[in-house]
């Protein structure tokens, strides 16, 4: 029966899972890191995983604006990736599938009628929401700094130990599995491994573990990074601009803008690009982190009584901010499988993690269909290969809309699904319209007059809302009692 199990890295990663794992076994749970090691802390905003992981735990959006600079994230505004900017918002309350089948998505593509509302562009909420006990959002922006922070004594008070040391060897058994760690002070002897340790995959490097990148079709590999001041207003969306070898991602949080410019050095130098960047803001700009990468995922994130999460198993790219979803995916997945695991339960683990991983290598991949060309970075993403599974899956969708079914053989832990493909799809402009109209207009018209008549009501409903501007709310928020 298992016991004790240890983490190994105290960002964000490792402490979702530690706090994932303790909620659901209620087992001894252990954090160690070394205060010398810092965080990579880039990444910004979330998923509407993020959301999914609070509810589990019990951490409430009042405790995101309060103590992690939080902002509200209704989706991500892509600028300058095609003809036309568009919003990939999770947020519509007016989906009323058919089956699998999103008509109301089809008919605002017909129509050309935008899939988020406008307020939402204009940075405004719905004052309703300030009458809800709760304050339940979807997506987050949050100071990685303070989340970190904020996790780290959110732990502690679940019951989770913490360590301050750096493991300087691993000790691997005869059968493969971790024995011990051996660390600058101590030795840590423990049922179960987390290597959350980053880039430097510290436990799973050591078990014999392989990099399955996928360069040949994503081309990012380095990204700078910096703040700016905040604004008269908090967006509210992440906004990905397109710059000449690559995209710049805007962040904001309650004192300033996290920003980075995500880029492929074969087009730019670390220099050029800071001075592309400096164009934009039109001013000198204090850089700091700067990192290469090489996007991909390891072929086996658990191997005998270890599992790696976060950067020490994948990283793709910032477009969507599918690390920390993918941690939390990885994490609820985990969390049922550990329970007497054997062999099998390892290889299930391992393929469903393949699956996120193919599904997100896939929608990124997807963002740089696009018929851009002004630069020769963007002309050459057009003669890039896209993976067998997306040419197939573009391939069903020159003709109809993407529905659930369409990725029934990947694992239900992957992050993307119809709705997020249907939005780029849309944005991109890559549907063929006769075609979505036609496959609409299959519809019995009775069903036809019920969509008409939900459209219709979110025109009304949307112009009727009573607004507020995003700081405003935020202001308002941190005056509520926890």
């Amino acid at each position: 029966m298992m016991k004790r199990i240890l983490v190994v890295g105290s960002g964000n990663a490792g402490l979702i899972t530690a706090t994932i794992l303790k909620k659901r076994l209620g087992i001894q749970v252990d954090v160690i890191s070394s205060k010398s090691i810092d965080i990579v802390g880039v990444g910004e905003g979330s998923t509407e995983h993020f959301s999914e992981y609070m509810r589990f735990v019990g951490i409430l959006p009042i405790d995101l604006i309060k103590h992690c600079g939080s902002t509200f994230k209704s989706g991500i505004m892509f600028e300058g990736w095609g003809d036309n900017d568009y919003l990939h918002s999770v947020t519509n309350k007016y989906l009323k599938p058919l089956g699998q089948y999103q008509p109301i998505l089809a008919k605002q593509i017909i129509e050309r009628y935008p899939m988020t509302s406008e307020y939402l562009w204009d940075n405004k909420l719905d004052k309703w929401y300030l009458t809800q006990e709760k304050q339940q959002f979807e997506q987050y922006h949050f100071d990685s700094r303070k989340l970190n922070d904020f996790l780290i004594n959110f732990s502690k008070k679940m019951g989770i130990g913490f360590y301050d040391d750096k493991i300087k060897n691993v000790i691997i058994s005869d059968n493969g599995d971790i024995e011990m760690l051996v660390g600058e002070y101590s030795n840590y002897d423990y049922d179960f491994y987390i290597d959350a340790t980053g880039f430097r995959k510290v436990l799973i490097g050591e078990m014999g573990v392989n990099w399955n990148s996928y360069g040949e079709y994503l081309k990012m590999n380095s990204a700078i990074t910096f703040q700016t001041d905040e604004e008269d207003e908090y967006n509210l969306w992440t906004l990905s601009k397109t710059m000449d070898a690559g995209w710049l991602f805007r962040i904001p949080v309650q004192d300033r803008y996290g920003n980075g410019y995500i880029f492929d050095d074969n087009y730019i130098t670390e220099e050029q690009a800071k001075k592309e960047v400096e164009n934009y803001f039109n001013k000198e700009i204090d850089f700091g982190k700067k990192f290469k990468f090489d996007p991909g995922a390891v072929d086996r994130a658990w191997i005998n009584n270890c599992v790696a999460v976060g950067l020490s198993s994948a990283f793709v790219e910032p477009l969507e901010a599918s690390s920390i979803g993918t941690t939390i995916q990885q994490s609820f997945l985990l969390m049922h499988r550990i329970t007497n695991y054997n062999e099998k339960s390892i290889e299930m683990y391992n393929k469903s993690f393949n699956d996120i991983m193919e599904n997100t290598r896939d929608f990124i991949a997807l963002h740089y269909v696009t018929n851009k060309c002004n630069t020769k970075f963007w002309k050459d993403m057009s003669k890039v290969e896209l993976p067998e599974t997306l040419k197939h899956n573009l391939e069903i969708w020159k003709n109809k809309l993407p529905i659930s079914d369409d990725f029934s053989n990947l694992s239900q832990y992957k992050l993307f699904d119809s709705n997020n493909y249907i939005m780029i799809l849309d944005g991109l402009l890559l549907f063929d319209i006769d075609s979505i109209e036609k496959e609409f207009e299959s519809l019995n018209d009775e069903i036809k007059k019920e969509i008409a008549d939900v459209t219709n009501m979110m025109i009304v409903e949307d112009n009727d809302i009573d607004e507020i501007g995003h700081k405003e709310y935020i202001k308002l928020m941190r005056t509520l009692p926890i």
